[in-house]
């Protein structure tokens, strides 16, 4: 096995310990530590070295197979991937805020293009599913009721109409991340300063472009979109201090 520098952190945060010990592994890869066909140290070398249970050096790499960092071979164990980090994609439930302007960044290249696309790809039943999920909000929105799970729709019936199957699906797991910040829109608060109005009127300019065939319309209505709903999540993040 080659020779890798050994850790000086011997007590690891108690919160998350296997996931903790995950990011220092992927750290230690990423800095070449431990490059691609390197054998990981064994279970007992990890819970001497970090001073954590089996049972979290388990959970750890889980976590790099899983991402992808590591493979295992029949009683061998845990070796560096060949292209470590780039067989999954991961967006992680907590984020700094400049990760989330990064993930709202990311948001914005897919939306745009999803509305572009379903401008000029929209069927019959694409349009009666998007107005479905419109209406829905709308009566939301005057009924003074919870929208956001018509929202969520409203989104997916976007992507659907761009009928790009890997681009929906993309959509659909960049969704989980996108649903706690759309759902900000229909809190109390965001109906009594007018964000959730003025988010509804967004969704129409969208609707608008889309049952027009205006691909060009559709993606600014978009790209405006998520730029308000970042300015919109960011602000209610600061009133909760």
């Amino acid at each position: 096995m080659p020779s890798h520098p050994q850790s000086s952190d011997s007590d690891l945060p108690r919160a998350g310990l296997g996931a903790t010990l995950a990011a220092r592994l992927v750290a230690s890869i990423r800095a070449g530590d431990f490059k691609p066909g390197d054998r990981l140290p064994t279970e007992m070398q990890l819970v001497e070295r970090f001073s954590v249970s089996r049972a979290v050096v388990r959970e750890a790499i889980a976590r790099l197979k899983t991402d992808g960092f590591v493979e295992s071979r029949q009683g061998s164990g845990a070796f560096v991937s060949a292209k470590p980090g780039l067989a999954n994609f991961r967006i992680a439930n907590q984020l700094a805020a400049a990760d989330l302007a990064h993930v709202f960044e990311l948001r914005g290249v897919i939306e745009v293009g999803m509305a572009e696309l379903a401008a000029q790809r929209r069927s019959k039943a694409d349009i009666a599913a998007l107005d479905a999920a419109f209406m829905q909000m709308q009566q939301a929105l005057e009924g003074g009721q919870d929208g956001a799970d018509a929202d969520d729709a409203f989104h997916a019936a976007i992507a659907t109409a761009a009928h790009n199957p890997y681009l929906a699906q993309f959509a659909a797991f960049l969704a989980q991340h996108f649903s706690a910040t759309r759902a900000v829109t229909w809190q109390p608060e965001a109906r009594a300063s007018g964000s959730t109005l003025a988010a509804q009127a967004e969704h129409l300019d969208l609707v608008k472009a889309i049952l027009r065939g205006d691909a060009e319309a559709a993606g600014f209505a978009a790209r405006r979109h998520v730029a308000n709903a970042a300015a919109r999540y960011q602000a209610a993040q600061k009133k909760k201090g």
